[in-house]
């Protein structure tokens, strides 16, 4: 399908015996030709990458590894960073894939140490991720011994990303569609645990967001959802004129307490906030693997608590809550 990107492993899954003709529908479309114009030198650069074998994996590190440092000859090592940095920004990470150490714009190890403590245990639990991006966070699922992952993110060059780890650990425990959470069934409770993060603020509906979460979480299965919070606002949203940090389409940024409330009224049971965290300079920033603007350039020179547009500055919440009762 679609060139080289191939997803018949994913459609032969026993649980999509009633929906394989939806996710077919929906992969057709979003990876027709010509809708994304850099999509067939990202896969070139895919397929040119050295065939090596990765004997060693860690996937419960602060930077995920594949293979062994060392091992490569001058050839291999060479062509090796050439093709990653061709696939350049890297922006959530990190990785050290052989002898390159991928040092991404996110610290998304950082994330995962504040949410790991929170969560149920993912062992031999089915996990989805929502806006998965690089899928940094499906291999530290896995890591936590997850027994299967879907990530779902609508960019294209996030899913080449993957697909290079992909190319040397052949994990057939995570699958990622480059497809967005309206491309899902609209009730498909199948995954114990459902991870939103860092998508709430893009949803221009967020309370749709929500319910559209909750139709694909198993009965006893629980929501992570981590966003852009504010301490304060009117009616408790902040609504942003034009863009906000340098992003668009952030639509809505809100207290706790009104995505408590948010969370409430979707269904969901016991919603707390495990976690509330101002991004610093460390956690977000330029690297060799991401040399465009990053927070530095998003925050007012003169004062850091704001936004370059003056609103306050980028803090995280993360959010737990309990499926919504079946309703009989």
């Amino acid at each position: 399908m679609s060139g080289s990107l191939d997803f018949s492993r994913f459609l032969c899954r026993p649980e999509l015996v009633d929906l394989k003709e939806h996710f077919q529908n929906v992969l057709s479309e979003r990876c027709k030709p010509g809708r994304h114009g850099d999509l067939s030198s990202w896969l070139q650069t895919l397929s040119d990458l050295p065939e090596l074998e990765a004997d060693h994996s860690v996937l419960n590190s602060s930077a995920i590894e594949v293979g062994h440092v060392g091992v490569l000859d001058d050839a291999n090592r060479e062509a090796l960073e050439m093709g990653l940095r061709a696939l350049s920004p890297w922006r959530k990470g990190p990785f050290q894939i052989f002898d390159s150490y991928i040092d991404t714009e996110w610290r998304s190890d950082w994330k995962w140490q504040r949410i790991e403590p929170h969560i149920q245990p993912l062992q031999e639990k089915r996990v989805l991720d929502v806006g998965c991006g690089t899928g940094y966070h499906g291999w530290r699922m896995l890591g936590a011994g997850a027994r299967y992952v879907l990530g779902i993110d609508p960019s294209m060059r996030f899913l080449v990303q993957f697909l290079v780890l992909q190319k040397y650990l052949h994990d057939s425990r995570f699958d990622f569609l480059p497809i967005g959470i309206e491309d899902m069934p609209e009730d498909w409770p199948v995954f114990d645990s459902v991870f939103s993060m860092g998508v709430l603020y893009h949803r221009r509906h967020p309370e749709n967001h929500l319910r559209e979460l909750a139709g694909l979480i198993s009965p006893n299965g629980e929501l992570i959802l981590e966003t852009l919070i504010v301490d304060s606002a009117t009616d408790g949203i902040l609504r942003p004129e034009g863009r906000y940090a340098m992003m668009r389409n952030v639509w809505s940024i809100m207290t706790v307490d009104k995505i408590i409330a948010l969370l409430r009224d979707a269904g969901f049971r016991n919603p707390r906030c495990v976690d509330q965290n101002t991004t610093s300079l460390q956690e977000q920033r330029r690297t060799g693997w991401m040399n465009f603007h990053s927070l530095e350039q998003f925050l007012d020179p003169e004062d850091s608590s704001k936004t370059i547009e003056g609103h306050p500055a980028p803090k995280r919440g993360t959010f737990i809550a309990d499926a919504p009762e079946i309703q009989t």
